[in-house]
């Protein structure tokens, strides 16, 4: 089929269109709108499982619901391109996750349908909340959804805002997208709690039943009912078989199965006008409608191009995640202290190995960071040396952790900094552009920053037996970058080239570039060495030694400016008397949008041709 002939998607231009529909006919169109999203994210890349898993539920929230009076807040927002399609967008379905196309997450200035902008975990329910109370203030009408994913629910965020709103009293609902996993599978009580409330789905009814049976029976059944429904007694427990969500104050309705329609809208709208805060339980399956999606959900959870016939992606080259597992591996078959830790991403930073071979030292703690790091410093108290591998945004989320429960204490935890730099079509909530400024602004933490595979297996050597404290290792995404030859290797830096006028200064994936920029500087006469930082905290003296005697100094950084290497560097180099110019390219106060990565490296003037013109302008 088509991308351009739909019977029925190509008539859908808003959520109103839909409710001109049968449910049969809605049937259908859940199969049209399967069809577009494989086909759609076969060339793009991106989020499938998760969106296939959500067709049904998404077709009958619009159906039931009226958007945008009634506001819709998705937690990540990866599950959200039938939104998409349902809201507008859906000729603009083929530029998703492109430069200048559209978001593959919710945001709020493409559409009034998306209400909170996202991409991280566990935050519809705290965002929600404070939408509701809001308009609640403001006298508006309109129910507020948040819908959450199971794997979303070992996230602590989502309690503190589950606590919050189950006192609310007006038009707030949370739907439970129960599909049995995140990114890797659920782990953890509240995956065996959900599972618990599974298997037994007719607790519902018994509840209806012993209240009808009460309230018909005079006298006493209205008093034993409200007693019931007061107390907390084991009498209450086992009459009603209570969930910790109504425990926490909201009206629990389920599970449902998330494709069925039928079933669906019957639910909704059994819900929709419900006062108290109401918790909807639906079941799904992640990847449902395409094969290779259901028998392997976690590997398309993110993809990129892929062969639909197949379903194998069109490159599939070794990247750092890869090569740091394996290292990871290697150092652990010989150092029984060695743990590794991960928050739900075992598979995207290359922990598949160890957590087969290495079952007792390894750990995932679900969508967690915090508790992830916290957990960390726990296990380095006890003399053994934790490995924490995330993705340089979610760190983001670990800071006071960092700072208080591992740097403070001196307590030797490595942090094994994924997808460091920036990572293209998922924008700004995915760029790690953060990290290096974060950290650097935390006493007594190292940070090493290598650009090729060799180096990456030098310095995680160097992190976890050379160094005390708190250590970072960040590596970019995808595989090794053009690599020059020449380089003369010091202990904590690198120079290439020999030129005495000029000298750029980088670290990381931009060596690559600045590397190629000096062979075309050199064609042009120009005289110039390039000085890679390995360790970019604490920078090395003898690096700012070498530096200090050069006319002019650029320095390239693929992070912010602010708080960044570059900054330190030209401090250390006023320290020591420098009387030449300097010249700093980092990314100056601004988020880094969707794009490739090439395109935004080109934008940012942190590619080959940006380094050349850079030096030859001035």
């Amino acid at each position: 089929m088509s991308m351009s002939s739909y019977e029925y998607l190509d008539k859908i231009n808003s959520p109103s269109d839909l409710k001109k529909l049968s449910v049969g006919e809605l049937e259908i169109l859940c199969g049209e709108i399967r069809d577009m999203l494989i086909s759609t994210v076969s060339q793009n890349g991106g989020h499938l499982s998760p969106n296939l898993g959500t067709v049904e539920l998404t077709v009958a929230m619009h159906y039931v619901y009226d958007t945008p009076n009634d506001k819709f807040i998705w937690d990540v927002g990866h599950q959200s391109y039938t939104h998409k399609l349902l809201t507008g967008r859906r000729d603009k379905l083929s530029t998703i996750r492109k430069k200048g196309g559209i978001s593959g997450f919710p945001k709020r200035n493409e559409s009034e349908y998306d209400a909170f902008n996202v991409g991280h975990s566990s935050t519809s329910i705290s965002a929600a909340y404070g939408i509701a109370r809001a308009r609640a203030i403001k006298g508006e009408k309109g129910r507020t959804v948040a819908i959450i994913g199971d794997g979303a629910l070992t996230g602590g965020l989502a309690y503190e805002g589950l606590n919050n709103a189950g006192r609310f009293d007006k038009n707030f609902t949370v739907i439970l997208n129960d599909n049995k996993m995140s990114i890797s599978r659920n782990v953890g009580s509240i995956a065996q709690y959900l599972t618990h409330i599974r298997i037994r789905p007719g607790y519902i009814k018994t509840k209806k039943i012993v209240e009808k049976i009460l309230l018909h029976t005079p006298v006493i059944g209205n008093p034993i009912r409200k007693l019931l429904l007061n107390s907390k007694s084991k009498l209450r427990v086992s009459v009603y078989r209570n969930t910790i969500f109504e425990d926490l104050g909201f009206v629990y309705y389920g599970p449902v199965d998330g494709h069925d329609l039928n079933k669906l809208i019957h639910a909704l709208n059994a819900t929709k006008n419900v006062k108290e805060p109401v918790l909807l339980h639906v079941v799904t399956k992640k990847g449902k409608g395409y094969q290779y999606a259901e028998q392997d959900p976690k590997s398309f959870h993110g993809v990129p191009s892929f062969d639909i016939e197949s379903g194998e992606p069109y490159s599939n080259s070794k990247g750092f995640s890869a090569h740091f597992g394996d290292v990871l591996c290697d150092i652990a078959k010989n150092d029984e202290r060695i743990c590794a830790i991960t928050a739900a991403m075992k598979l995207g930073t290359g922990l598949n190995a160890f957590s087969r071979n290495y079952k007792e030292r390894f750990f995932d703690v679900g969508i967690a960071e915090e508790h992830a790091v916290t957990f960390a410093a726990g296990i380095a108290t006890e003399g053994m040396i934790p490995v924490f591998a995330v993705y340089s945004s979610f760190l983001q989320r670990a800071y006071d952790q960092i700072v208080h429960d591992a740097a403070a204490q001196s307590l030797h935890i490595v942090l094994a900094v994924d997808r460091a730099g920036i990572v293209g079509e998922d924008g700004e909530t995915h760029q790690g552009v953060f990290d290096v400024a974060m950290l650097n602004s935390i006493p007594n933490v190292t940070i090493f920053s290598p650009c090729y595979f060799d180096e990456l297996s030098e310095v995680m050597n160097k992190a976890i037996y050379e160094c005390d404290n708190v250590v970072a290792v960040r590596y970019p995404r995808g595989g090794e970058p053009y690599k020059p030859s020449g380089m003369q290797n010091h202990d904590s830096y690198s120079i290439l080239g020999d030129g005495k006028d000029a000298l750029i200064v980088t670290y990381g994936r931009t060596y690559a570039y600045a590397a190629q920029a000096l062979e075309i500087l050199k064609s042009k006469n120009n005289n110039v060495t390039v000085l890679k930082l390995n360790r970019i905290r604490p920078i090395p003296n003898e690096a700012v030694d070498f530096a200090v005697d050069f006319k002019k100094v650029y320095f390239f950084e693929e992070g912010m400016e602010t708080g960044g290497i570059g900054e330190l560097f030209c401090y250390e180099l006023q320290k020591r008397g420098f009387s030449g110019s300097y010249d700093l390219t980092a990314i100056k106060n601004k988020f880094v949008c969707q794009s490739t990565v090439n395109e935004a490296l080109e934008e940012l003037n942190l590619d080959c041709c940006g380094i050349v013109n850079k030096l030859t302008w001035n």
